[in-house]
Parts: structure tokens; sequence; C-alpha cells
């Protein structure tokens, strides 16, 4: 099964692109499939490619000290992990993991840094389509924190 312009559609970070943007990113799609159970990478791997799921789940979690892991996510088809690898050279941050068979789009760093290079529209709906996702998971971040921090008493 490849993974074509329509399973692209699906994935929140390509949804809003035009069709041809579309097409010339199915073009550097390599798709991987993963049993149950397999790490996908791991904390502070390093990042070199960016994955989004066309089918089964995944969980990115964190290896607590004393607590042993604790899920961060459970990712399903249409979700994405992985994205940083194509902003910064940053190692990874957390485990990524496959709950059940996994069929993964991915992208590698160089060769989506090419097509960006090559295609400045793309390049500039992409960086958009990046900004806005940073700023939701921020947001969530934010709200997590303070819930936390009113949980602990100090807010």
């Amino acid at each position: 099964m490849a993974v074509d312009v329509a399973s692209l559609k699906k994935v929140g970070l390509f949804e809003s692109l035009l069709p041809e943007h579309l097409k010339l990113v199915a073009g550097i799609v390599e798709e991987r499939t993963f049993p149950p159970s397999t790490k996908i990478f791991g904390d502070g791997d390093a990042a070199d490619r960016f994955y989004f799921i066309v089918q089964g789940k995944v969980r990115v979690s964190k290896q607590i000290p004393g607590v042993g892991e604790e899920a961060l996510a459970i990712l399903e088809p249409g979700d994405y992990f992985g994205e940083m690898a194509l902003i910064d050279e940053s190692p990874r941050s957390a485990d990524a993991i496959t709950n059940t068979t996994v069929v993964l789009g991915c992208i590698a760093k160089a060769t989506f840094e090419d097509l960006l290079f090559m295609n400045k529209d793309l390049a500039y709906d992409m960086l958009w389509t990046f900004v806005r996702t940073l700023s939701s998971r921020l947001r969530e971040t934010n709200e997590k924190m303070r819930a936390f921090l009113v949980l602990a008493g100090k807010f």
C-alpha cells in the first residue's frame, strides 16, 4: 500500500495544502510497517525524519525516574509525530512505541528540505501550518501545566 494524496489529506499537517502540493509531498513519502510494541525512536535519538500514522496506534512517552513510563499521547491514523525533526537539530525528546501493527508515512528531513527549497509556495504554506501546530500544542501544554500547578497548590 503506497501513501497517496488521499491519505496525506487526512493528516492535520497536510490537510490545508493545495492538491499540487499534496502530490509533491506524496512523492517523497516512504511507507514503513512496524509490529506491535516496537520502538520507532527513543528519547535522545537523532531526529532525521517525521512520521504520520496511516494505520494503527502509536504511544508517545517519557521514562520518569523512579516511576517508569509515562504516556504523553496515544496517536491514531491522521496524527503525526516527530515533526520537530523537520525544524531543528535537537535529538528526540520522547519515545515513540507502537501499540498495534502500524503503517507509517515517513519523510526524511533532507528530502523535505530539498522539496521546500524547490517550491517556495509549499514552503510558505508548511511554515504557517507548523506555526499553527506549535502554537496549539504550546497552549495545550500551558493548560496542563496550569492544572498541575493548581493540583500542587502552587497557582
